[in-house]
């Protein structure tokens, strides 16, 4: 049997075993589950958060964000933020208004609370999908709340 000559020229200008290159940046579950296990080793007494990069595509990274103390009400103007809970509980709460707002940095405003929020408990595997300009603030309940997110820029 005959190829056609399209597919045999493609063979013939593949080098034998050449592979194609993956740019797909990659973590098993047993990554994130040492990785989270080491965060939590490394954090010094009294230290309320951690954050690392995990998986990566330039600039775009989705990183593991450990609390172990709660954070101020935030405010990212111009970034979604995404966020699936990998370990420990916590609350969030999101939307209504932030009371005492300071601008400190150009893509964060914190404030001292959260005026007519929606409250809902977190726990391992729950998702969530904070719009841009939306406040949110995690508490922690129990030892920690990790977090696997990433900001997403707004669309325009």
């Amino acid at each position: 049997m005959k190829l056609p000559f399209v597919v045999a020229a493609l063979i013939a200008a593949s080098p034998a075993g050449a592979q194609t290159v993956d740019p797909t940046s990659f973590a098993s579950d047993a990554d994130v589950k040492a990785k989270v296990a080491a965060m939590g080793a490394a954090m010094k007494p009294g230290q309320g958060f951690a954050w690392q990069p995990l998986v990566r595509d330039g600039e775009t990274n989705a990183a593991l964000e450990y609390w172990k103390k709660p954070g101020r009400p935030a405010v990212h103007p111009d970034q979604a933020e995404y966020a699936i809970v990998v370990a420990g509980a916590g609350t969030l709460i999101s939307g209504g208004t932030l009371a005492d707002a300071v601008v400190v940095k150009p893509d964060l405003t914190e404030g001292a609370r959260i005026v007519g929020g929606k409250t809902r408990t977190l726990g391992p595997g729950d998702v969530m999908l904070i719009p841009a300009g939306v406040p949110h603030w995690f508490g922690i309940t129990g030892d920690r709340l990790v977090l696997l997110g990433m900001k997403l820029p707004q669309r325009r």
